[in-house]
């Protein structure tokens, strides 16, 4: 197949999905990982698509990858994050864990800790936590999103504004170089502005593929994080941002 042709047609599949693997590629077109690999590289080059650890995507500021392809995409950045994050919990603590890939990522890692205390709105993170018999888990109430296990509404603001926790951990869809932190569900927004007012200390969670990323609802602002946790260094905005506002940043 021409060269062309194979990258047109992988763009058409990228913008039926939002997000392919290199496997997925290579099984499709019947060639090398380092072909797809120098075919993507070559799109995004061209700013057609966003190059992920594991393969490739688009962007839409109104819909979100599909769950199933954001599981797998930075894995490898989501769980260091994660292990980083999860040092700054101390056993018998209580937390808020809000909706995500990189939060149920995080929740995997809490596992290690002892005789926590819980709340979410992210029906998979609680499934991961309840396998710990000394760990305390309340989901919150509220509309249950098909595509992606996350609980959203007025009612689940209401019953997360009843709590005052130790630590909250947000995982973000996008933060753009002002600073604001962006989302795709005015809901999901409104019930993690809430944890925010309720939590002790704010834990932001952010691979490198967050910054910049463009998304319509905007949540709030990265300098009502205490702490941010990514893989790389965030833009030169962004970290003149933490400095003045006293952010930690901790890069993983």
């Amino acid at each position: 197949m021409a060269l062309r042709r194979r990258q047109d047609l992988i763009m058409e599949l990228i913008q039926q999905s939002g997000f392919v693997t290199t496997e997925q590629l290579v099984e499709q077109f019947k060639v090398t990982p380092q072909t797809i690999r120098r075919d993507l590289n070559e799109l995004a080059s061209q700013k057609k698509l966003h190059r992920h650890h594991g393969g490739a995507g688009i962007d839409s500021s109104t819909v979100n990858t599909a769950y199933q392809a954001r599981k797998i995409m930075d894995l490898e950045a989501k769980e260091r994050i994660a292990a980083s994050l999860v040092e700054m919990i101390p056993d018998n603590s209580s937390m808020f864990i809000n909706i995500g890939t990189t939060t149920e990522t995080i929740a995997k890692a809490l596992l290690e800790k002892n005789n926590l205390r819980v709340v979410t709105n992210n029906l998979h993170v609680a499934s991961i936590l309840s396998a710990k018999e000394d760990f305390h888990i309340i989901i919150a109430g509220g509309e249950v999103r098909s595509r992606d296990g996350g609980i959203v509404g007025e009612a689940t603001r209401d019953f997360i504004n009843q709590f005052k926790m130790d630590f909250g951990i947000i995982g973000i869809s996008g933060i753009h170089s002002d600073g604001s932190l962006l989302d795709f569900d005015y809901r999901e927004v409104r019930v993690a502005q809430s944890i925010i007012e309720n939590s002790g200390q704010v834990l932001l969670a952010a691979d490198h593929s967050k910054f910049g990323r463009n998304a319509m609802v905007r949540l709030g602002r990265i300098t009502q994080a205490d702490h941010v946790f990514t893989d790389k260094t965030p833009p030169v905005e962004i970290c003149k941002l933490l400095r003045e506002s006293n952010v930690e940043l901790h890069l993983v």
